[in-house]
């Protein structure tokens, strides 16, 4: 997911970016020695010490990095020397050091490899790090500074990142509400602190909900079109989960479900479909609908305060889009083609369907099952012609790493010596093109009952001249485990998952920023995953794709034939999938532009009536994510900005079309493109920076086009 970004607490609650950089911490006298957040470690790179990071060393240490932190804004707002850049600005961009680097490694395991007791820190903590939030940016001497060295910017003979970074602070003390009048602001701390712990509660219920809606199959037979990996890796979940004798399908974070693709029974499709679908709405202390309805309201309440009609309209200022105006104008491009686009893959299915003579009407648990024999049938393609050739080492070296070398020159290379938060992560030291190492890259690929799903990338250390910080970066994703002694093979979609959170991890380690608010991936939603998808593209280059699709047997690779054949069918389904990202779009919207004093007894209702207004309720295509289960929105930082994967695809796709006028895969094309976008983080203007590498602002048509919704 974030793609990309960060699902820290601090990133849940702070309006910039100031949790990102970790440096060289000073003694810290309220924390003992022993913990080991004291000091910044003494690791390469200031890579977290995992292996003597104890669940209880968090509390102790977040509680003393918010009064150090408030103890060094306290001492920039009361400074009595006139505000300047540096006594102001590069001040607030070196506080709070020890709360951001245990915010850094707390964020990795409540994310990625979670337990009661971190669940537990995490629901006490987040109202005290939204109190801790609004002590900054509701302080109304610091604000003052801050206003004052805004308004005479342009005499300040400023270089333009520190010009930047003015702009950027101002616009965020603003949105967080610095202008309200003190009573207001007493009422929107109450609101910020009410609703951290609810999208802390809302994680926990979330986890806990789609762990107990996995399906549980008594019957081998139930199970007929999973591969024998599959059910074996099905057995070992079951075994694990206490019930030997017994399958076990655990549930990814989307709607649909991988193994719909493949399942045989129809009846057993629907039971996953439906586990899928009811995961948090069972009435019992994971049913989530209570606490996302009283979200939403806090946030249409927080907008009405701020001045806004809804949360959208305030949450969009400093996005490039601007306007939820702007956001539907654009999706309303989007929306006819691919509506005609469903509606014919629809019909495809349902004629393989009566030409069984199945004697019923296509339904969602249907489609990915029936899109197959689709494919096979138009394409002669079978995803499991396609497996064996993508082993995940091979991907991962062979294919996300080997792009990355022909395209900005990087190696890397694996090391054993620092320690991990699960056994299944690896770690990489990365090598710039003149051999100079620029960072850590850390990967956790495999899904697990205690990891949040999706995939999201995000930074343990970010990257700052100022602070003499390089990055530790790492990807997480969700993808099946095989049986011990068997291979990780993947389906294209997997793979696509992988070199899209590398592009995330690009961003991040070719940051060159002199500020840790501006560094890398701390951009606007709907520009942070333009790097990203734009890197799903070279997994389908000839050049990478012969170098990493080799069996994972006999080394051969893939026959030319089965490459033609992936190419030909890149457009098929893309009518079904981008109507359930549409969907979710919408129902993201829906939501975040209620407005104040919104009364929604029935969550189910209220989704309903939200997808029937704007006409992508195609019956047989379920949004991405439900109301119940929308971890981006909820949970993370999208809220009111899930648009941002289709927004983002336009710029990807346009960027991609340059690469093709330009010969595409070179070392001369990917240092432009690293120079110009990757390297830049958020020092300018994103729209600027973006026409300036294309020559024009985004145009929407290559993203129609790629996915075969328009011809050219």
């Amino acid at each position: 997911m974030n793609k990309s970004a960060c699902f820290t607490l601090l990133g849940i609650l702070a309006l910039s970016g100031m949790g990102n950089g970790v440096a060289v911490a000073q003694g810290t006298a309220g924390l003992p020695a022993s913990n080991p957040f004291f000091a910044a470690s003494t690791l390469a790179f200031q890579a977290p010490a995992f292996d003597k990071i104890k669940n209880s060393d968090f509390k102790p240490a977040m509680e003393e990095g918010m009064k150090q932190q408030l103890a060094e804004i306290q001492k920039i707002a009361n400074n009595p020397a006139a505000p300047t850049f540096e006594n102001t600005f590069v001040s607030m961009e070196k506080s709070g050091r020890l709360l951001k680097r245990t915010d850094a490694v707390f964020s990795v395991l409540t994310g990625a490899n979670t337990n009661p007791e971190l669940q537990k820190v995490e629901e006490e903590e987040a109202p005290k790090l939204a109190a801790n939030n609004d002590a900054i940016y509701l302080n109304t001497k610091l604000f003052k500074r801050v206003e004052s060295l805004y308004q005479k910017r342009n005499q300040l003979k400023l270089d333009a990142e520190s010009l930047r970074l003015v702009e950027f602070y101002y616009q965020n003390f603003v949105m967080a509400g610095a202008q309200l009048p003190e009573t207001d602001k007493e009422t929107l701390k109450k609101l910020n602190q009410e609703e951290a712990s609810l999208r802390a509660k809302f994680g926990t219920q979330l986890l806990a909900g789609t762990k107990a809606g996995a399906l549980v199959v008594n019957d081998k037979a139930e199970l007929a079109g999973l591969s024998a990996g599959a059910i074996e890796a099905a057995a070992q979940n079951a075994k694990a989960a206490g019930m030997p004798g017994k399958w076990l399908i655990s549930l990814q974070n989307t709607t649909q479900q991988p193994e719909l693709q493949s399942l045989s029974n129809r009846a057993t499709r629907q039971k996953l479909f439906e586990a899928s679908w009811t995961r948090t709405e069972k009435g019992d202390a994971n049913d989530t609908r209570a606490t996302i309805v009283r979200i939403a309201q806090i946030r249409a309440q927080k907008a009405k305060l701020l001045g806004f009609p809804n949360y959208a309209a305030w949450k969009l200022q400093n996005q490039m889009a601007k306007t939820p105006q702007a956001v539907e104008q654009f999706l309303s491009q989007v929306a006819p083609p691919t509506i005609v686009g469903a509606k014919k893959e629809a019909a495809d299915i349902q004629a393989v369907i009566d030409q069984q003579h199945g004697g019923f009407q296509l339904q969602p648990w249907d489609w990915n099952y029936y899109a197959e024999q689709v494919r096979k049938a138009k394409f002669d393609l079978d995803q499991n012609q396609v497996k064996p050739y993508l082993e995940i080492d091979h991907v991962l070296r062979n294919g996300v790493f080997y792009a990355a070398n022909q395209l900005y020159g990087l190696t890397f290379k694996e090391r054993k010596d620092l320690p991990v938060w699960q056994p299944d992560v690896r770690v990489f030291d990365v090598f710039d093109k003149d051999g100079s190492q620029i960072g850590l890259f850390y990967c956790d690929y495999f899904k697990r009952d205690n990891k949040r799903g999706g995939a999201w990338m995000s930074n343990m250390v970010g990257q700052s001249k100022l602070l003499g910080t390089k990055p530790v970066i790492y990807n997480v994703a969700n993808l099946t485990k095989p049986a011990p002694g068997q291979p990780a093979l993947l389906n294209f979609e997997e793979v696509r998952t992988m070199f899209h959170e590398f592009g995330h991890a690009l961003h991040g380690m070719f940051a060159s920023q002199q500020y840790p608010s501006l560094s890398g991936t701390s951009t606007a939603r709907d520009f942070v995953e333009f790097p990203s998808q734009f890197n799903e593209h070279w997994a389908l280059d000839p050049k990478v794709l012969k170098h990493y699709a080799v069996h994972y047997k006999t080394g051969e690779p893939m026959p030319q034939e089965l490459v033609d054949k992936i190419k030909k069918a890149a457009t098929f389904n893309q009518g079904y999938g981008t109507a359930e990202l549409l969907a979710a779009d919408y129902l993201d919207l829906a939501w975040h532009t209620i407005p104040a004093g919104t009364q929604i007894p029935d969550v189910d209702k209220f989704e309903a009536d939200a997808l029937h207004k704007t006409g992508v309720d195609l019956p047989q295509i379920p949004p991405r994510y439900r109301s119940t289960y929308y971890s981006h929105i909820w949970g993370s930082g999208y809220a009111a900005g899930y648009y941002a994967y289709m927004w983002t695809s336009m710029l990807d796709n346009d960027a991609y079309s340059w690469f093709e006028e330009h010969g595409g895969l070179t070392r001369e094309n990917g240092q432009r493109f690293r120079d110009m976008i990757l390297s830049r983080g958020n020092t300018e203007d994103l729209g600027k920076m973006f026409r300036d590498f294309r020559g024009h602002d985004p145009d929407i048509r290559p993203m129609l086009i790629n996915r075969g919704l328009i011809t050219k």
